[in-house]
């Protein structure tokens, strides 16, 4: 990633890619550069400034040769997986963060912060230009609403990644390019929360299947209540519960009686679905369109390493399942659509495979690369797979509006309702409605999905739970700021950094 200051004056001075949108919204096919300057004139020009502000969502690759899925990461940081892969040296970013070697130089840190920040960017960009762009004062409402959940969104990841980071609202001016500092994490958390406010009011309930990607009033206030559930103030999880109950309560969303149809990529934004961020093999992409996929990266990387056999696809070899995980839901329901276990069918000799590093014979099921999705249409398959990735679904706030419930003294009954949902949709008996049955609960329900880091590090469990992994307490919470972000910035590093 460039410097900062660099990146943002690029930005700034530069173009602005845009991308038109085919029938689903997000499956975009590039329609060249247009000077920033110049544009967002009507309703048109606006919507393709809007589909640039989703783009970085489902961004996973970046810079020259970085591999940035998100879910991959965080899964490598946590005990659900490892990293993984070919080597030790293989995607060296992932690894660092797996063992807890990650350093100011050498991690995951920079595309995140990249992503993050460019998301942030577009939507300030598009938020200073639609007072004046002609459109509906309807559309227009609309449109503003969706640039601020999705600024919310980028904010709140950087706040949990970073803890420290610097606050934008407007694009800068060249003269504010050397002057930046850090915002303190509580300023940056009112601005999550203002912006989610002011933006539930003007979207829609429910958007139509060719807007499915698009944000919704629900999936608005599931990601508040989670924003304040995240800051750990007793006194507020009411408040998070209420927001979670108005979610939990609708009759847009149901738990899919088979946990197994929740990830399929031919059951997209199912009933459980919330916030989904969206891929697609239509953009075809080949190797030369890096990084710029539209397909899901992770889904390639996350299967076994030289793969022959029935129903899967050669791949990676990166996020090997820990046995902690596989020890923990070998009795549970859930076991056969979380976990593949390669070993096992290598042993009844029915596939064969190459067993990388951190190999356990154990891999992800949910995004697992499936030989019947494996694209046929064009570019090269392993970069066009059309999982999505599940940002936010039904179950992850049942249990959180559980959670809020027993840590606020609220309506226990209703916790417990929410935990027995989550469990009886795959056979579980109902057990008391504690904060250690709920957690357990979620790492259960949500393995491999990219919340069990941020779950331990939110609920103090990490020093202990991550100990065998390297995890230093007191630093290890949050990532070092990117060290070419300190250069010629007023920018400071993260404690221990």
């Amino acid at each position: 990633m460039k410097k900062f200051n660099l990146y943002l004056s690029t930005l700034i001075l530069g173009i602005l890619i845009l991308n038109g949108c085919s029938k689903e919204f997000l499956n975009v096919e590039p329609k060249g550069t247009t000077l920033e300057t110049n544009y967002y004139k009507n309703a048109e020009e606006a919507f393709n400034g809007l589909v640039s502000c989703y783009d970085p969502l489902g961004t996973e690759c970046w810079g020259k040769d970085v591999y940035a899925c998100k879910v991959g990461a965080l899964n490598s940081a946590s005990d659900d997986c490892y990293a993984g892969g070919g080597s030790s040296s293989d995607v060296p970013t992932w690894q660092v963060w797996n063992n807890y070697t990650i350093d100011a130089a050498i991690g995951i840190q920079a595309a995140f912060w990249g992503r993050n920040f460019t998301g942030v960017y577009r939507v300030n960009t598009l938020l200073s230009k639609l007072p004046n762009v002609s459109m509906s004062d309807t559309l227009k409402a609309r449109f503003i609403a969706e640039c601020k959940f999705l600024r919310a969104f980028y904010y709140f990841d950087l706040v949990r990644l970073f803890k420290n980071v610097p606050l934008f609202t407007a694009p800068l001016l060249p003269s504010e390019f050397f002057k930046v500092t850090q915002a303190s994490p509580q300023a940056v958390y009112a601005q999550v929360e203002k912006d989610l406010n002011e933006a539930i009011v003007d979207l829609p309930v429910q958007v139509v299947a060719a807007e499915n990607g698009r944000v919704t009033k629900m999936a608005a206030l599931a990601l508040l209540g989670k924003v304040i559930l995240f800051q750990n103030d007793e006194a507020r999880m009411i408040e998070a519960a209420d927001l979670f109950e108005q979610v939990n309560s609708s009759p847009n969303y149901a738990l899919l009686a088979d946990f197994g149809l929740i990830f399929r990529p031919d059951n997209k934004f199912n009933s459980e679905s919330i916030f989904e961020i969206v891929h697609t093999s239509k953009a075809m992409s080949g190797w030369e369109s890096w990084p710029n996929f539209e397909g899901s990266i992770y889904t390639q990387m996350c299967g076994p390493r030289a793969y022959t056999g029935p129903t899967y696809v050669a791949s990676w070899g990166f996020n090997p399942i820990t046995l902690d995980l596989v020890t923990l839901m070998k009795n549970d329901p859930r076991y056969k659509y979380t976990i593949v276990n390669i070993d096992s069918m290598k042993t009844a000799g029915l596939c064969n495979y190459e067993k990388g590093y951190q190999n356990t014979g154990y891999f992800v099921a949910k995004y697992a690369p499936l030989l019947e999705f494996r694209t046929q249409i064009g570019g090269d398959p392993m970069l066009n797979y059309p999982n999505d990735i599940m940002e936010i679904r039904l179950a992850d706030t049942y249990l959180m509006e559980a959670e809020a419930l027993v840590r606020g003294g609220g309506n226990i009954g209703r916790a417990q309702d929410y935990l027995d949902r989550v469990r009886a949709r795959v056979g579980l008996p109902s057990i008391p409605a504690t904060l250690d049955n709920i957690y357990k609960e979620r790492r259960l329900e949500l393995a491999t999905e990219g919340h069990r880091w941020f779950d331990l590090v939110r609920t103090g469990q990490a020093a202990t739970v991550l100990a065998g992994k390297g995890f230093k307490p007191n630093k290890n919470e949050i990532l070092p700021i990117p060290l070419a972000e300190l250069s010629n910035t007023m920018l400071v590093q993260n404690p221990g950094y």
